[in-house]
């Protein structure tokens, strides 16, 4: 009768990398929030730094503060787009890393469900050897009483 142990060890083995692939999923999903929330509040400073200097631009303008005003604004709109960049970067590894999540559970079911049908065809095994001792058994006997009663066996 062969042993389920190397089919016990390849689950064991399989359900490792599932956690760490979850593990992983887990440190993306972290990240991906962080970034998405650093992009958040870098969007959020640039409008109401649009709205604070535009409300002073309308009272007064200097051609020195508005050059400087527009080199700020160019300098923090590169800042949200590399945010954005970085954002979009943290959700595709997220993605990646659901994905190694579902590949790895789809392997631990596969080994789950070849265990439970190995599991069973030993049971069905068994239970037909039983079968075949019981017969065996009850033929023995059956023919011992004959014997001993003085009939003839099966011919």
């Amino acid at each position: 009768m062969p042993t389920l142990h190397p089919l016990t060890l390849l689950l064991t083995q399989n359900e490792r990398q599932r956690d760490a692939a979850l593990a992983e999923h887990l440190r993306a999903l972290a990240a991906s929030r962080t970034a998405a929330a650093q992009a958040d509040q870098l969007r959020t400073y640039r409008r109401e730094y649009e709205l604070r200097w535009h409300a002073q631009f309308s009272v007064e303008g200097q051609i020195g503060l508005v050059h400087c005003y527009h080199g700020f604004m160019q300098r923090l709109t590169q800042a949200v787009e590399h945010q954005a960049h970085i954002e979009d970067q943290a959700a595709l590894h997220v993605k990646r890393a659901l994905a190694a999540v579902s590949a790895a559970e789809l392997r631990c079911a596969s080994v789950r469900k070849l265990i439970e049908r190995r599991t069973q065809e030993q049971r069905v095994a068994a239970e037909r050897r039983d079968q075949k001792q019981s017969d065996e058994f009850a033929a023995r006997a059956a023919w011992n009483r004959r014997s001993a009663n003085g009939q003839p066996g099966l011919a």
